[in-house]
């Protein structure tokens, strides 16, 4: 293997010129330079990525948290992230937590020594008090970790107010929330825009927990639907737990939307698959993520330093799941 010593051998130059060159760091003439760069390309080497980051304290890596690869939402804002670091020259380190603690903290202990350049959470569990001693840029996507740490995410709490409105509009009488996980403040603003909007509405509701899983919210669905025939509309908080609800629904053979309506929150592409497509409340997903990415290696170029709160707006996306209506921005 090719080492820096011989490629300042080939150059006739000092090995000091070579790394000069290599970290761009210091002067060197430009005969020099173009000599080390003959020199590299002649016997083909690449530079040790491990031991420049420890020289440098810097990886040229991003290190992006997600609670569960099984959610597409995640893959899908992963995937503008990855899009955008890759030009930039950044390599991501996906790291999936499964909404565990002790994971969390094991993987942020280990991107720091690693020296990642900055870290992207879309996780977190409980308080956030782990974050605090990094060393490192931070952003938090879909969730909010302190008023220090930029921020990007949508109105989940006015995205769960439109679509509760809208089942509500469209004469659904006795409601159903499927929420996530209480204490993820996702989860809880959505649980509050509809908790605020059946309460001014005076509509009959019941809100059960099933975090954002499928095979929970399809369970309690159906045996929701088999006690309580007369409910006819519901707010899930993710589109994963929608199209357990539909599963439920089907399996009842209840006929949406005719006899049962239900909104989503998401815009994942898989919504569109299912079988009516599903109305749900739209995230930019690939803005966001984008505009994540944007915020993190301004931190770390120190373009910028000020902390962000990025909100977008979700829009409200009729499709199959619901009876017509106004659509809501």
């Amino acid at each position: 293997m090719t080492t820096i010593r011989d490629v300042a051998k080939y150059a006739n130059v000092s090995v000091a010129t070579v790394s000069r060159v290599l970290n761009n760091k210091g002067y060197v003439s430009k005969v020099a330079e173009e000599a080390v760069q003959q020199a590299i390309a002649a016997l083909n080497y690449k530079p040790n990525a491990v031991a420049r980051s420890l020289y440098n304290k810097k990886s040229r890596m991003i290190g992006l948290l997600i609670p569960d690869i099984a959610n597409p939402f995640f893959p899908e804002v992963a995937r503008a992230i990855e899009d955008v670091a890759l030009k930039a020259g950044y390599t991501v380190v996906l790291c999936n937590t499964d909404s565990e603690l002790e994971k969390e903290r094991h993987y942020l202990n280990t991107l720091e020594q690693k020296y990642v350049d900055g870290i992207i959470a879309a996780t977190g569990v409980g308080s956030y008090e782990h974050y605090k001693g990094l060393n490192v840029p931070i952003v938090a996507l879909d969730r909010y970790i302190s008023e220090d740490v930029t921020t990007v995410m949508v109105e989940n709490k006015q995205g769960a107010r439109i679509a509760t409105e809208h089942l509500v509009e469209q004469g659904c009488t006795y409601l159903v929330h499927l929420r996530g996980r209480s204490g993820l403040g996702t989860a809880d603003d959505r649980y509050e825009g509809f908790k605020e909007t059946v309460e001014r509405y005076n509509v009959k509701h019941i809100i059960v927990e099933t975090g954002f899983n499928i095979h929970t919210a399809e369970a309690e669905m159906r045996k929701l639907l088999s006690q309580q025939p007369e409910i006819d509309g519901i707010f899930a908080g993710s589109d994963v737990t929608a199209a357990g609800a539909m599963k439920a629904a089907h399996t009842l053979k209840r006929a949406i939307p005719e006899d049962l309506q239900i909104i989503g929150f998401d815009g994942i592409a898989y919504g569109e698959m299912l079988s009516p497509s599903l109305s749900t409340m739209k995230q930019p997903i690939y803005r966001i993520g984008e505009k994540a990415i944007t915020l993190l290696i301004e931190q770390i170029e120190k373009k910028k330093v000020e902390t962000h709160h990025y909100v977008f707006p979700p829009v409200l996306q009729l499709r199959g799941t619901t009876k017509r209506g106004k659509s809501y921005e």
